[in-house]
């Protein structure tokens, strides 16, 4: 098969999947016995998301996506910020499911929706919005779900308009460079067929290390396209390959973190051997950004735990604490609605437990471990 990997490719590989194995089991063994685990792995599906729209070269900002989750959007979503919540969703569906849930049939069933969604995997909890305020809790849903309607017609209707001032032929069939969003059937575009075809790599993954065959399947997923409109599921079918093979146990690997820290032109390069060794650089350097992450929340545990250890037995400091370490910030808001206690108190609490304010704005505040 063309993605099997021979003895000199093996060997130019071979420094930089070491490195990969070892830094890897370094910041699993790390996450498994921190007390930050929890906060940890729920924290990487944010930057996560942030950086797989950042690979495919959209931005959006992380403080958007936080409050976009928590349905308390500041202005209404955009398309971006829409696909990068789907990505945060898909993220914590993957880590609620068993290890091999995602590369089996049934899975790729529902996560490509190809052949029809036969099994369904829980969400996290943390995707859910709370129970507490059940009286307007149904309007806030359907209002967000309301605005990511309006942002996906808004955006077909400008991508509608712009493909009219092409000046195309009606009988023109609307080639891939047209049609980069993939709402146009292609005949020639089988993705069950490249699906099959990716997923015949895996037999290959299976017989290399971890590490490397987690390259291999990225590679045959950037090189084959399965999905067009889900190419973003190839990174988090990756972090599933390494989850199923017991490397990474402890959270959901955030890979796209550490590939849009390579250069372009090095993970999209035409040698082979280069494109494997950006992906295996990739998942070093989300290794020693998850390492730099767990030191940051433990050394601000404990700052925060300095704050309350002489408090009352039911202040909800300790609580606000594990909600700090959850997101990467938080608005007055969110703490009120979590600790469900009044805004004016959440002023309070988050002064008290000395976070950082990270805007410095009156009319919009928010705190975060940074």
């Amino acid at each position: 098969m063309s993605h099997e990997i021979d003895t000199s490719v093996l060997k130019a590989l071979l420094p930089h999947f070491v490195r990969a194995e070892d830094s890897l089991a370094r910041l699993d063994e790390r996450a498994l016995r921190s007390a930050v685990a929890e906060g940890f792995a729920e924290r990487r599906h944010f930057f996560d998301a942030i950086g797989a729209m950042w690979v495919a070269g959209e931005l959006v900002h992380l403080e958007d996506l936080v409050l976009h989750d928590a349905h308390m959007d500041a202005r209404a979503p955009s398309h971006e910020l829409t696909i990068a919540h789907a990505i945060l969703r898909a993220r914590r569906r993957l880590w609620t499911s068993k290890p091999d849930w995602a590369l089996s049939e049934a899975g790729m069933a529902v996560l490509t929706g190809i052949g029809g969604e036969q099994e369904r995997a829980p969400e996290s909890k943390s995707a859910q919005p709370e129970n507490g305020d059940e009286d307007h809790e149904p309007d806030a849903l359907m209002i967000a779900e309301l605005a990511e309607i309006d942002a996906v017609l808004e955006r077909s209707t400008r991508m509608l308009d712009n493909l009219a001032q092409r000046e195309v032929t009606e009988s023109a069939k609307p080639s891939l460079v047209q049609d980069r969003l993939g709402l146009f059937d292609d005949e020639d575009w089988d993705e069950a067929a490249r699906m099959r075809e990716w997923r015949r790599t895996i037999m290959i993954a299976d017989q290399l290390p971890p590490t490397l065959g987690a390259a291999i399947l990225f590679d045959a997923w950037e090189r084959i396209e399965p999905l067009r409109r889900q190419h973003w599921l190839g990174g988090l079918l990756v972090a599933s390959y390494l989850r199923g093979r017991g490397k990474v146990t402890s959270h959901f690997l955030a890979f796209f973190s550490g590939l849009k820290t390579i250069r372009h032109e090095r993970r999209r390069s035409r040698d082979r051997v280069i494109r494997l060794q950006s992906f295996l650089e990739a998942m070093i350097e989300s290794a020693d950004l998850g390492l730099k992450e767990i030191d940051r929340l433990l050394l601000a545990q404990t700052q925060m735990e300095m704050r309350f250890k002489d408090r009352r037995s039911n202040s909800s400091l300790p609580q606000l604490a594990r909600f700090m370490l959850s997101r990467p910030m938080v608005s007055s808001a969110m703490v009120a609605r979590e600790l469900r206690i009044s805004p004016r108190g959440a002023l309070n609490l988050l002064n008290d437990i000395g976070v950082r304010e990270i805007t410095g704005r009156g009319r919009y505040r928010a705190w975060g471990i940074i």
